[in-house]
């Protein structure tokens, strides 16, 4: 796919790199228009990956690869041609998908132990096509069933948006915690990732990212470890909304139809019904300061009272469908290798256990008819508003010590952005406004399947009322 032309730089936030002040369009025009070469953007890029920030970050770098990639952008910049969308800058990639010659592991000890890939993920592929220099494989929760972006096998890396406000040792998100890391530390401008129940959104919000999960079937997920195939989707993490439009026509072969629609107008809906539950008092805050933002920008917010929302746990009680799916993929390793497993993990596949065929096809028919109740609900408005995720990152040594605090924290982060994967629809993650030196907090814009483009279109006009309620940073 050829790149789209590059309107004017965007500032991100949260970035301490040589490009801080630029994201990956701005990069981009920046290549092409010979002011700097992809092979110096990736010199930085490798200078961050190894840096304390990014540290855990990664389970491989590999610079070499992503240096001819890096190359050639440049050679093709020099002949006068198109470097592809992504233009040898550097990109990461989950260990839950296929690189060729390497070993994918999905944060596990022991999967595929011996055997590298043979051939690229389907994702990995178009990234590769269009240019990407694939900089390494990032950390990952095991085998991505967890929120909070844990690893006791292979370590987990901080926050680093919280550890640029003092708080260390704070837990990244997940289940994508190195993605995040990767983009917020410099390392990358944009991070190959998954989402089953919030693992690209959840750490986008703790870290001031964006993190954009689209309809289920726009992504191919051939040659990536599945959690749970019902709700697996591919996506990106990145430092904008535009580019997080270039991810998505990349990595879904795509062209997104932006027309570009105002604020003024725009039906924007929200709900009390679980979505703002316990929030914590600056999520809270963030939250309703958004609100008045988009009101003042001209939107019009709409209170839906979205009566199917009470009909959540019915589908997700006992782990639901994501748990049986689960099971039914790893049951054949467990009795050689349970012991193997995170047992935090493994708790949560062997919930997966006790739902048996018929159980799971009811709850298959139960979700359907409810994602026709709640579709209608939401037939008023372009789109709906919502907290990404309940609370703050603690820190990671405190969850490491204390089960009830870990699965507490699981649960509130992946609350939110689960019911989007329940609903089949389409969510996007962009940092809300909030006071400076506060932490990161999470904007959710979601919509029902299909709405991918509406919702992006809308993303960009409310990214930058945001911004600009802020002064143009975070």
């Amino acid at each position: 796919m050829k790149s789209r032309p590059a309107p004017e730089p965007l500032q991100a936030p949260h970035q301490t790199d040589p490009s801080r002040h630029m994201d990956l369009l701005a990069a981009r025009a920046s290549v092409q228009a010979r002011h700097t070469k992809a092979v110096d953007l990736l010199d930085g890029a490798a200078r961050c990956a190894e840096s304390p920030e990014a540290a855990c970050a990664h389970v491989l770098i590999d610079l070499d690869s992503a240096l001819a990639a890096a190359q050639q952008a440049d050679a093709k910049v020099a002949a006068g041609t198109d470097p592809g969308a992504l233009a040898g800058l550097s990109i990461s990639v989950k260990d839950l998908f296929d690189v060729r010659g390497q070993v994918t592991r999905a944060g596990s000890t022991w999967l595929n132990e011996g055997h590298a890939a043979v051939h690229d993920a389907a994702a990995v592929a178009r990234l590769r096509a269009a240019g990407a220099a694939l900089i390494g494989r990032t950390q990952m929760t095991e085998f991505a069933f967890s929120g909070v972006g844990l690893n006791p096998h292979t370590g987990t890396p901080a926050n680093v948006a919280l550890s640029r406000l003092g708080l260390d040792g704070r837990a990244p998100g997940g289940s994508t915690s190195g993605g995040a890391v990767s983009v917020a530390s410099g390392a990358s401008w944009a991070a190959l990732g998954s989402d089953t129940g919030g693992s690209l959104r959840i750490p986008a919000a703790l870290h001031g990212l964006v993190g954009f999960k689209c309809s289920q079937h726009r992504v191919p997920l051939a040659g990536s470890v599945p959690l749970a195939p019902s709700f697996d989707t591919v996506g990106a993490i990145t430092r904008s909304v535009r580019d997080a439009i270039v991810l998505h026509e990349v990595l879904g072969d795509r062209r997104v139809n932006l027309p570009g629609k105002p604020l003024r107008g725009l039906r924007l809906g929200w709900t009390r019904r679980l979505f703002l539950d316990a929030l914590e008092p600056a999520i809270g805050a963030a939250w309703q300061r958004s609100l008045d933002v988009l009101a003042a920008a001209g939107a019009d917010l709409v209170p839906l009272d979205l009566a199917a929302l009470d009909d959540v746990p019915r589908l997700t009680d006992g782990g639901g469908i994501t748990a049986a799916e689960a099971w039914a993929w790893h049951a054949p390793q467990l009795d050689a290798r349970a012991d193997a497993y995170d047992p935090r993990v493994l708790s949560r596949i062997l919930r997966g256990r006790a739902i048996d065929a018929s159980q799971l096809a009811a709850l298959r028919t139960l979700r359907a008819d409810w994602i026709t109740r709640l579709s209608a609900q939401m037939a008023d408005v372009d789109l709906m508003l919502a907290p990404t995720v309940a609370r703050a990152a603690p820190p990671i040594a405190d969850l490491q010590a204390d089960d009830t605090a870990f699965f507490d924290l699981n649960a509130a982060l992946l609350r939110n952005p689960a019911v989007i994967n329940l609903f089949d629809g389409c969510a996007l993650s962009l940092p809300a406004p909030v006071a400076a030196n506060a932490a990161p907090v999470g904007l959710m814009l979601w919509a029902g399947r299909d709405a991918d483009d509406r919702l992006l279109d809308a993303a960009l006009a409310i990214e930058v009322a945001l911004r600009n309620a802020v002064g143009g940073s975070r």
